[in-house]
């Protein structure tokens, strides 16, 4: 791997961010092979001023994205349209987390959530009626398989049904799949069969979908991401539990990292001589936090009752019941050689005028850093005490430097990408975007702690997602998330010279 970085909103610089010191040697090690930051054309990583632009497949269509002069892009796989294998059967809504994986012949096979929040008994996602988990529930997975030399979908299918609200995931242990997450704990209360909240494996190599079987152990919450650290096989968990609530970092120590449905420990992260600490403001930006792990006693509550009220019962309630530390809506989350990032889409000092039902004024984003302890967890029967080290690697000054980063990946060239999904109700504007409020776009983060803009969404208010490089490193792959209307949402896949900024 040797390519890209990352910046800030309309050019903005990192002025008064509160950047951890050390971020460039700890994003070194993100990249397996990440060579010096070449020197970007406005000395912040990025690619120069961006334009709207048209994709290569629409040339006389409307632009989609904004871009840095010299890139191009493809669209595909838009909501409500046919599959390109199956003409019968529609993409569906709200596309959301997503990972590339590498296919025979140079082909990139694409795994997408569907983030559908429609009632029970409807929504978008077809596919077989055996395969399926819940028979009421319509989200779930969508394969794409894409071919970087003709810039064409060229096969597409139902990975996984059954499901709601898939809302991101992330690769499993050693790529042999996707872990797609539900962010819901809805169940039969809310007009299903089955209780909801849980993960789901799709195989990278299934050909076709796959029977839907959810991963209990891995705990029933509002999930947003996981990421896997290969060298242990063990996952690691982001839940967002929305506004007004505390979120919890977790991981998970599996018997078998090829076989979670075998079972494992599910845990809680908390710091050492701070129970229950709030992280969602008043953190000093590079300072490591010592790590310790809360077990969590049942991953799998049938009637969960939230912390904030009398007789909890959450996943989230028995962590901090144990000394666990809170978040502010966990969501994006990708693991590097050897740490783990994740972010706080609503984190930090600086305010973005929203306050939660508990008092909590929201922030404008938080990037955090989790780096394990060497021998920590339980293998073999023996626990290790060494729970790693946290820190705060980066808080966002302002909605024009970074505005409620959500899906997160890591360049080739060891650099954050950062999808923005505008969380906050300040009407934001921009001029690459204009008539569109609470503009969203992707945010490079550079190794030296320098923010760019890389795109911006010139279609329409809805967030980025999914964002991914190509396993080769030349394509990057993302989503606009869209809606319920035809044509609101699609996958982008944009090429260019990577060679000139910091991605």
């Amino acid at each position: 791997m040797d390519r890209r970085t990352l910046l800030g909103r309309g050019a903005a610089v990192a002025g008064g961010a509160v950047v951890a010191s050390a971020l460039l040697p700890a994003l070194d090690n993100a990249a397996l092979a990440a060579s010096p930051a070449r020197g970007g054309s406005d000395q912040t990583g990025g690619y120069g001023p961006l334009s709207p632009l048209v994709p290569a497949n629409e040339p006389t269509g409307q632009p989609y994205l904004a871009l840095p002069a010299g890139f191009s892009y493809v669209v595909f796989g838009k909501t409500g349209t046919p599959l390109v294998s199956d003409p019968g059967t529609l993409n569906g809504t709200s596309h959301d987390g997503m990972a590339a994986f590498a296919l025979r012949g140079g082909r990139v096979r694409l795994i997408r959530n569907q983030e559908d929040r429609q009632p029970a008994g409807s929504g978008s996602v077809a596919g077989p009626a055996a395969t399926k988990y819940d028979p009421k529930a319509f989200g779930g997975v969508t394969v794409l398989d894409y071919d970087p030399r003709t810039r064409t979908l060229v096969n597409d299918y139902i990975g996984l049904n059954g499901t709601i609200v898939n809302c991101a995931g992330g690769i499993a242990y050693r790529g042999r799949g996707w872990i797609t997450c539900e962010e819901t704990i809805a169940g039969p209360a809310n007009g299903y069969d089955k209780k909801h909240g849980y993960a789901y494996l799709v195989p990278a190599d299934a050909g076709k979908t796959v029977p839907a079987v959810p991963l209990t152990a891995l705990g029933r919450f509002a999930h947003e991401a996981v990421a896997v650290d290969d060298r242990t096989g063990f996952v690691y968990l982001t839940e967002d539990g929305g506004s007004g609530r505390g979120s919890g970092f977790y991981r998970f120590l599996p018997k078998d990292p090829n076989k979670l449905e075998k079972g494992g420990l599910l845990q809680i992260l908390a710091i050492k001589g701070r129970a229950q600490v709030d992280l969602r403001q008043g953190q000093k930006a590079s300072a490591w936090l010592p790590v310790e792990w809360v077990d969590i006693d049942d991953p799998d509550p049938d009637t969960i009752v939230e912390a904030d009220k009398p007789g909890a019962t959450s996943v989230f309630a028995q962590g901090w019941a144990g000394g666990g530390a809170k978040f502010n809506r966990l969501e994006g989350i990708w693991a590097a050689k050897s740490t783990i990032f994740f972010s706080s889409t609503s984190g930090g000092d600086v305010k973005n005028g929203d306050v939660n039902s508990d008092g909590y004024a929201e922030g404008f984003g938080q990037i955090w850093e989790y780096e394990p302890g060497k021998g920590q967890g339980t293998r073999g029967g023996r626990r290790h005490t060494d729970g790693g080290r946290l820190r705060l690697v980066f808080e966002s000054p302002g909605g024009s430097v970074l505005d409620s980063p959500d899906n997160i990946t890591i360049s080739p060239k060891g650099s954050l990408l950062l999808c923005e999904d505008d969380a906050s109700d300040d009407g934001d504007l921009h001029p690459l975007a204009p008539g569109v409020e609470d503009v969203n776009r992707l945010i490079g983060l550079t190794r030296a702690g320098k923010t760019f803009e890389f795109a911006v969404n010139h279609f329409s208010s809805a967030e980025f997602a999914g964002a991914c490089f190509a396993p080769d490193g030349r394509t990057l792959f993302v989503n606009v998330f869209g809606g319920v209307e035809v044509g609101s949402g699609f996958t982008a896949a944009i090429t260019g010279p990577w060679n000139r900024g910091a991605l």
